[in-house]
């Protein structure tokens, strides 16, 4: 009798990203394509799709044309296309959706974005606030395609520095670990199915 190994994590993420995939296409059904959302945004300007079209595709299914686009990591989540949604669909918390199934899938383009938000939220977790310096050293060594991209920003850090908007001494901070039974929660809500 011969074993047979079964990629359960595998099966698992496939099951996990579908099911986000169901999700967002269930949200978005009710949609009428009426555009609101889009002469709402602030952001349409930089992006490629206009929410509306974005939101067809996902009515269709179109995984792989959402995450070739600029569109769902533009969204800045002001919750304006929400609060103007005719149909009051939550499309905010649908890009959101979108995201977490970016990440789930390790789309490359959504992983360089998210990486700044994970090393923003990082040093507010262990400070309790923004600490620009560490921030900008931690955000700029981890992007490893491109070493030499802190060296682009070095005149405009030099500048803030000169004009003390980054402090070389870092201020006792007291808000230190008052974020940790927050961030707890979120890991565990984020970790649900």
């Amino acid at each position: 009798m011969m074993e047979q190994s079964v990629d359960v994590t595998h099966q698992t993420h496939e099951a996990h990203s579908a099911h986000l995939m169901e999700e967002v296409q269930e949200n978005v059904q009710a949609c009428m394509q009426c555009g609101t959302c889009s002469g709402s945004c602030a952001n349409s300007f930089a992006m490629d799709l206009t929410p509306r079209q974005l939101w067809r595709l996902a009515q269709l299914g179109e995984k792989e044309e959402i995450f070739n686009s600029t569109t769902f990591y533009l969204c800045s989540a002001c919750y304006y296309c929400t609060l103007r949604c005719p149909r009051g669909l939550p499309l905010t918390d649908i890009m959101g959706a979108l995201k977490r199934l970016a990440a789930a899938e390790g789309i490359e383009r959504y992983r360089q974005s998210s990486n700044f938000y994970r090393t923003f939220m990082d040093t507010v977790r262990r400070y309790g606030r923004i600490r620009e310096a560490e921030f900008m050293n931690r955000y700029f060594f981890s992007m490893k395609k491109n070493p030499f991209l802190p060296l682009g920003f070095a005149a405009v850090g030099m500048k803030l520095m000169k004009k003390r908007k980054i402090p070389l001494e870092m201020p006792k901070l007291f808000g230190k670990g008052r974020f940790d039974a927050l961030f707890r929660k979120v890991k565990e809500l984020e970790a649900r199915p």
